[in-house]
């Protein structure tokens, strides 16, 4: 595996992206975190946790107040980290600086695995998830976020519009052709990976995991929304997939 780009200790792109994640009506904490604690369930009472792309460690203090026993925290950004550890006052909570592209276990046999919105950013998503189906007891689960394929297949990342302004479709192009991305947000150069649905779920079921769920998480209908986040109705901006280790699976070397 190819090491991954570090674009979040980039000072630019850190502030942006810091800022972004504490706004309450951003997209990550209105879909995609209920999404994925919907499939990681209320309840951690006395499970190991591993989060990769752990980020400012929201995920792992929150674990910890579903009765994890102990959460390790992995991230290639030590502006991340920083902001992590100045957040946590828990001994059950470890933060650890490593790109998954890299990354050596000792403690493996998680009950769980949790990764949000780190995998787009891996070049080599199959060696990924082999090294999770290792980190894994069997049985255990292995659930993650991803920035949505009809999205990461475009270079640019806005909605088609009419002479007045008005929302008229979201274009999809180049959606077969999977590999890298590069666009802008808050900096230029930043890198993604495309790849398919089809890849996603192929390569866990390869790695020896068996598919659970799998959500686009969209605004209730009954909801009232602002008009930004009604579009998020007409095509969904995140993919969540949870899976099982299967029992026997070798871990790999």
């Amino acid at each position: 595996m190819s090491e991954s780009q570090n674009i979040y200790d980039d000072p630019a792109f850190f502030a942006g992206y810091k800022k972004l994640r504490e706004d309450p009506a951003s997209l990550n904490e209105v879909l995609e975190q209920p999404a994925l604690w919907s499939l990681v369930g209320e309840s951690l009472e006395g499970l190991t946790v591993l989060d990769l792309g752990c980020g400012f460690g929201d995920f792992a203090r929150r674990a910890r107040r579903a009765g994890a026993k102990s959460v390790l925290g992995i991230d290639i950004s030590e502006n991340m980290l920083a902001e992590a550890r100045r957040r946590t006052n828990d001994t059950g909570v470890e933060f650890r600086c490593a790109d998954i592209a890299h990354l050596v276990l000792q403690n493996s046999g998680f009950d769980v695995v949790v990764s949000s919105l780190m995998l787009h950013y891996v070049e080599d998503y199959e060696a990924a998830v082999g090294k999770v189906a290792g980190y894994l007891r069997p049985g255990g689960r292995f659930v993650f976020s991803v920035e949505h394929p009809i999205f990461t297949a475009r270079v640019g990342e806005d909605w088609i519009r009419n002479s007045d302004g008005s929302v008229l479709y979201w274009p999809l192009d180049t959606y077969r052709p999977e590999g890298e991305r590069r666009t802008t947000w808050f900096v230029d150069g930043v890198v993604r990976y495309h790849r398919s649905i089809e890849t996603y779920v192929n390569g866990l079921v390869d790695a020896g995991f068996q598919l659970r769920r799998l959500l686009e998480p969209a605004p209730a209908m009954d909801a009232a929304v602002t008009a930004d986040l009604d579009l998020e109705r007409r095509r969904p901006p995140f993919l969540l997939i949870s899976a099982t280790r299967a029992p026997g699976l070798d871990r790999p070397a």
